[in-house]
């Protein structure tokens, strides 16, 4: 039965959510992605090709019917990264979700599933989290949300909190619903994080390649943590997790966490940053560092989304 229900992904990123939903027996039948880079990683590890338009011009009649809504929404607006401007947006992000309301307006599939950074319940006081919970509820779905950290549901060595919402259509029967408990941390960093393997010389500190390695030299001295650089002192992660990855990662600088390994001072790689997020081995050809820093700080945590898609499975086939 779980073969027969299908998902259409939205802002689908390189395909986290929808890998997450597969892993739980779901089937991605249609995926839109505007950013190129994004999308050429998508096509390269997922059955489907992404329709690349702009969502603003798409029409749901376009969209073959399906079961589950998947959306990861543009979380720029409202993350405390950036300006926080919400549906006020200067570049219009803020307003997308209505486009993703207008295509569950006509599509009315059983089951949406969003995720966005945790200050979206407190952006606006609130008032903008009230704004999109009214907007599913007037479509006809009851919603349910809860934040969570990757490291205590996802079994990931990574400091990563995230808002997830799931509504079920009125007409489905919701009540036995409920988001996954917490979880034991099992994995290590050392299990994503190759720590004695030589790799490529670019990801290395060096006197030659960084004016502060001194500074780096004298307080990065532990292999069992992640670090980071902030402009004038190092930032040692005292509980042995990952800091959260940010899209950031990709504008340069120093934005990617740094470890000590027995080859010398090093940035994690892209790869690295993937695994932090619970990918398998993925093909991440044809893209820069810097774009797929981006799209790995930009993308979720697979396991924490697997284990609610398996309960939204339960949920429906009940």
């Amino acid at each position: 039965m779980s073969n027969l229900l299908t998902c259409a992904s939205f802002f689908a990123g390189i395909g986290g959510i929808d890998k997450a939903f597969e892993y739980s027996g779901f089937t991605t039948i249609y995926a839109n992605e505007f950013d190129i880079n994004a999308g050429k990683i998508y096509n390269q590890n997922n059955n489907i090709i992404v329709d690349p338009r702009d969502i603003r011009t798409i029409k749901a009649a376009e969209i073959p019917d399906f079961d589950i809504l998947l959306a990861g929404f543009p979380c720029q607006p409202f993350s405390i990264a950036g300006k926080r401007e919400g549906f006020n947006d200067s570049k219009n992000r803020g307003t997308l979700f209505n486009e993703l309301i207008r295509i569950v307006h006509d599509k009315q599939p059983k089951v949406l599933f969003f995720e966005n950074v945790k200050n979206l319940v407190t952006h606006n006081n609130g008032e903008t989290f009230e704004t999109i919970t009214d907007l599913i509820k007037t479509e006809g779905y009851t919603p349910y949300y809860k934040i969570m950290n990757t490291a205590n549901y996802g079994n990931l060595p990574q400091n990563r909190e995230r808002i997830y919402i799931v509504a079920f259509r009125n007409d489905i029967d919701s009540s036995t619903f409920e988001f996954p408990n917490k979880i034991p941390l099992v994995n290590k960093l050392h299990n994503f994080i190759d720590f004695e393997t030589k790799i490529d010389d670019k990801y290395y500190y060096t006197e030659d390649t960084m004016k502060h390695y001194k500074l780096m030299a004298d307080n990065i001295t532990k292999s069992n943590t992640v670090y980071q650089f902030r402009r004038s002192y190092i930032r040692e992660n005292k509980s042995e997790l990952c800091p959260t990855l940010t899209a950031s990662m990709g504008m340069g600088g120093h934005n990617v966490p740094i470890v000590y390994t027995k080859h010398g001072i090093r940035k994690i790689t892209p790869v690295e940053c993937l695994k932090l997020n619970g990918f398998p081995d993925y093909c991440i050809n044809g893209c820069s560092n810097s774009q797929l820093y981006k799209m790995s700080g930009n993308t979720v945590s697979i396991p924490v989304i697997s284990r609610i898609a398996y309960n939204i499975q339960n949920t429906i086939t009940k």
